[in-house]
């Protein structure tokens, strides 16, 4: 397997991982205010809380590898991304920070009473970061950027009145809401918190729909987009037959109320081989029609060192994930809430 092929897939199981963690947080985000809003954060607030409490400082770690490493791997991808994600990368930067100045407050005690407009931009925020970073998956596909007199140019017309565009943020947001409802239901149920598991379980089931509906709707606006990617993903339908299959059967489960954590391993299951299948469709390009991974990669001495250097850092990160979440998160005292496990 050549460098180029080993380097994309490791920045793909960051991103992946990503997907996968932060979806959870910024989901709860959005369930923590809308319970705010509607007179229920009292039932439900604890099971979101005792989850936030030890994960929400390592979530964008996983981010943090990817950027880096896009920019190691394949060094042409500062130079398009940089100044077309300008505008969107500055937004999520200033999300991302109130976010995790709510968490310092919040999360640490020293907000006493919670205020209504710190707990909306919480919510808030938790819908508008998926948002704007799902722009860069909008741009990979092409049509939205040119390159002229060596200047690259960013059509924000084109992009904001682009039917894909929009539908890929709006898949990104029923993404959040159903893969963070999916867990949350599995960590109530854990917790033998009944009353928020019924109230969680029927977020994870009233978002699944929209989920799927996004999901094929995206699907095929690819193909009016760009044919191109479409013929690859068909080649790969396979594993897109599986993500619905694993879709499926989680929704089964949580409608019959049992299994909820074989439940949530098939809606990870369900996103590692949709992600992974659109990873490996949209190859060779990152950015169409710009880069390449053949093409624009970084010389092989410098992609052996980042290969190394970050497969080191996944066998670091996971195994502190997993450590992390057994001793908090999948602990019986901590999960129910026992005060001397908090952390």
């Amino acid at each position: 397997m050549k460098y180029e092929v080993i380097g994309i897939t490791v920045l793909w199981i960051f991103l992946y991982g990503y997907l996968i963690v932060a979806s959870i947080d910024f989901g709860a985000g959005f369930f923590s205010y809308y319970s705010y809003a509607t007179g229920k954060k009292h039932l439900i607030e604890n099971i979101i809380k005792r989850y936030l409490s030890p994960v929400w400082e390592v979530t964008n770690v996983f981010l943090v590898f990817f950027f880096v490493g896009i920019v190691g791997f394949f060094p042409d991808s500062s130079y398009y991304f940089g100044t077309a994600l300008l505008v969107p990368g500055s937004i999520a930067i200033v999300l991302l920070a109130i976010r995790g100045s709510y968490y310092a407050f919040s999360i640490y005690g020293q907000m006493q009473k919670q205020s209504h407009l710190y707990t909306f931009l919480y919510g808030a925020t938790g819908l508008l970061i998926p948002a704007s970073l799902s722009t860069v998956l909008t741009i990979s596909e092409g049509g939205y950027m040119t390159e002229e007199k060596g200047k690259v140019i960013l059509h924000f017309g084109k992009l904001f009145t682009s039917s894909y565009s929009w539908s890929v943020v709006l898949l990104a947001l029923v993404s959040v809401l159903y893969i963070s409802a999916m867990f949350l239901s599995y960590y109530a149920n854990k917790a033998q918190d009944y009353e928020a598991l019924e109230i969680v379980r029927g977020y994870a089931l009233g978002w699944s729909p929209p989920t799927i509906v996004c999901s094929i709707f995206v699907f095929f606006a690819i193909r009016w987009h760009n044919p191109e990617h479409f013929q690859a993903m068909l080649d790969l339908s396979w594993m897109f037959v599986a993500s619905l299959i694993c879709f499926l059967a989680a929704v089964y489960l949580i409608y019959k109320r049992k299994s909820f954590g074989w439940a949530f391993i098939l809606v990870m299951l369900q996103f590692a081989f949709a992600f992974f299948g659109y990873g490996a469709s949209h190859l060779p390009y990152i950015l169409y029609p710009f880069i390449t991974i053949h093409q624009n990669f970084t010389n092989d001495a410098m992609a052996l060192s980042l290969i190394v250097v970050f497969l080191a850092g996944l066998c670091l990160l996971v195994p502190s994930l997993v450590l992390l979440m057994r001793l908090f998160l999948f602990d019986a005292e901590y999960v129910r809430g026992n005060p001397s496990k908090k952390g």
